[in-house]
């Protein structure tokens, strides 16, 4: 019997590293470089992780000499309190992220390589790349954009974002993108929040070989932002067409201004000072913005690409995102090692669900980074890209977003390669990182990723607080990391940040996963703790589609929540409560789909609707997200919900009996 006809399972072995990868990976090379600066050796990756956790500031110390980080003016301390939240690093430096990119730059290879969906890959050479970056830079400039000042983005993944977050970095100014698959109140909802002085906008992108129309989506959004000053208009999609008012077109721009010299000059700024601002989910209320400094993004991407993603120079990093997700940001990140990010603005299922396996063909990707859900895809549609296309550049696939089970592990060595490194990682928006992941000194085993990432003091502790082995519990960080948010927009106390992540053990970062941590020291992640949806890779707040559904004037109420499956796959049902004399029928269904799709992402629409008598609340009004999400997985009802807090509890008695129909099939 072949290993694809046999069950898989957790802990089967699949990889062993070889010789080869295991002495030219940047985390080796680390690794035997620290014995000459008084530190090891370490017989074993535990050992060093030990140490990298049990001392943050020695370990973070070498990091920023083994990359030699460049300061304007140097650190009076590494890490002088590890209280959390408050930690703070490095203080009196002073640098810039955009900086360091550009160090990596080199004659020899492209720094950027583009595909459009459908077309043939374009190379932006370094050169270039500094050209348009220098000239932008020198527009904000000149439209007096500096230190602090918002740049809002939305733009498809194309060089254009690139370009546009390196020159906003440059002058100091503060990044934020959304992608434009999303509706106008999306946006509205992100970028209102921060006041962005400088708007980017795009006429559409392309997706399942479609022109996708988003000027009047993009203009709308322009035009509700009363801070935005100039606006930046990119000709992609539809370049007959006339534009945005009250604009300059991209070409414009990246030319700078005419009585200004184009030399790409960088503003040092703190180590904490806002690099971009990201943006979580959004479950109970609008978007929280997530803002990572310069200091602390520059030296997590340098460690986590390099020695857990063992990028190097000269590879091409290929992760599909879109500007909306926090991968895009780490693709930008590739090029700090002098490695070619490898962008595509489409469909990975174009033009059938073998399209990303084209492309790294095509592109010559040493990386390829996914979604669990696409890898499980291409395992049901029976495909085998080791056989069917030329991977030969392949070294590395990378899988987030959500756990990809034991059959997946075990599908990638079957069907794509013996030889290929499964780099399985999680982590967050929040940090825009991943705590645990890959690891070329390490095997892989199914349904496993490698280790915990050195310098992350990850734990999986019970219901009481207490660490343990073996056994499921909540994944926790016991001490700061550089990436953390240095704070939440428009938070000046603190106390969204803090009710994020430490309400639940004081000066404990709960990140909202369940884990196990194995003997070996690998780690499986069982989903989420939280009510965050994830489908697709990408966290979706359960409040936008609440806020389009129930406008409908059929929907009374409605609730919604991701489900993991056993297969690997995952179910996202809506369900509704109608109002009085409503139907749930076929064009209902269509209504409520074309409305969440006009109105926030495809993403976002459920897999299902079911109609429901109505919607449990807690006696203070929140809707039981938590407790709906665990009867459907499988939970004792017991410990599911507390029906001492429930408003009514013949609403959890209905979905204990959904939970028992569905799981008997009947």
């Amino acid at each position: 019997m072949s290993t694809a006809d046999q069950p898989a399972a957790f802990g089967e072995l699949l990889w062993t590293p070889g010789e080869s990868l295991r002495l030219r990976s940047p985390l080796k090379r680390y690794l035997d470089w620290l014995p000459a600066q008084g530190v090891g050796p370490f017989p074993s990756y535990a050992e060093a992780w030990q140490w990298s956790v049990d001392h943050p500031a020695e370990f973070w110390e070498t990091l920023w000499r083994y990359f030699n980080v460049r300061a304007t003016t140097p650190y009076s301390a590494v890490l002088p309190d590890t209280t959390m939240p408050g930690a703070h690093w490095f203080p009196g430096a002073t640098l810039n992220f955009a900086e360091h990119v550009f160090r990596a730059a080199s004659d020899d290879r492209p720094a950027l390589l583009f595909v459009e969906e459908g077309a043939e890959p374009v190379e932006i050479s370094w050169a270039e790349l500094r050209r348009q970056v220098a000239g932008l830079a020198a527009t904000l400039r000149a439209w007096g954009v500096g230190p602090g000042d918002r740049v809002a983005a939305f733009l498809p993944n194309t060089p254009h974002a690139i370009i546009a977050q390196l020159a906003t970095a440059a002058v100091g100014a503060v990044w934020s993108s959304c992608g434009p698959d999303f509706g106008t109140q999306g946006v509205l909802d992100r970028f209102a929040q921060i006041e962005p002085k400088i708007f980017v906008g795009v006429d559409g992108y392309r997706y399942g070989g479609k022109r996708i129309d988003r000027r009047s989506e993009c203009m709308e959004a322009r035009d509700a932002l009363p801070t935005v000053e100039h606006t930046i208009w990119v000709d992609y999609q539809f370049p007959e067409g006339p534009g945005c008012a009250e604009s300059i077109r991209w070409a414009e721009a990246v030319a700078g201004p005419e009585t200004s010299h184009q030399e790409l000059t960088f503003e040092p700024v703190p180590f904490e000072h806002p690099l971009w601002i990201l943006y979580s989910s959004g479950t109970t209320g609008l978007p929280k913005g997530i803002v990572h400094g310069h200091g602390g993004i520059l030296l997590e991407h340098y460690k986590a690409i390099a020695f857990h993603m063992g990028v190097e120079e000269g590879d091409r990093f290929f992760w599909y995102s879109s500007t909306s997700w926090m991968m895009w940001n780490v693709v930008l990140g590739s090029l700090l090692h002098g490695a070619t990010a490898v962008l595509y603005d489409g469909s990975p299922a174009f033009p059938d669900v073998s399209g990303l396996w084209q492309l790294a063909e095509k592109t010559g990707a040493t990386m390829l980074g996914t979604s669990a859900g696409y890898l499980m895809a291409s395992q049901k549609a029976d495909l085998h890209p080791g056989r069917d296309f030329d991977l030969s550049a392949l070294r590395s696939i990378g899988s987030t977003g959500s756990p990809l089970p034991p059959t997946g592990f075990r599908w990638v060595y079957d069907a794509v390669g013996a030889g290929i490194w499964l780099n399985s990682l999680s982590g967050g928006t929040d940090v825009c990182t991943a705590f645990v992941g890959g690891n070329p000194l390490l095997p892989v085993y199914s349904g496993e990723i490698q280790c915990r990432a050195l310098g992350c003091r990850v734990a999986s502790w019970d219901a009481a607080g207490k660490p343990h082995i073996g056994s499921v519990g909540e994944l926790v960080l016991t001490a700061p990391t550089p990436s953390m948010p240095v704070f939440f927009w428009n938070d000046p106390d603190g106390h969204k940040y803090h009710d994020a992540y430490f309400d639940v053990f004081p000066g404990v970062w709960r990140h909202g996963d369940w884990c196990t941590i194995t003997e070996r020291g690998g780690v499986i992640i069982h989903g989420r703790s939280d009510s965050t949806l994830n489908k697709q890779g990408v966290r979706m707040g359960s409040a936008d589609i609440y806020e389009v559904v129930e406008k409908l004037p059929e929907i009374r109420e409605s609730l919604v929540i991701g489900v993991e499956l056993p297969d690997g796959g995952y179910w996202m049902p809506l369900f509704v409560h109608l109002a009085p004399d409503a139907v749930l029928d076929d064009a209902l269904r269509a209504r409520v789909a074309a409305a969440i799709r006009a109105e926030l992402t495809p993403r976002h629409v459920p897999d299902e609707l079911i109609e429901i008598p109505g919607v449990p609340h807690t006696r203070t009004g929140k809707r039981l997200e938590i407790p709906v999400k665990r009867l459907l997985t499988g939970a004792d009802p017991a410990d599911a919900v507390n029906l001492g807090t429930v408003d009514d509890p013949a609403l959890i008695q209905w979905f204990i009996d959904y939970a028992g129909r569905r799981e008997t099939g009947s």
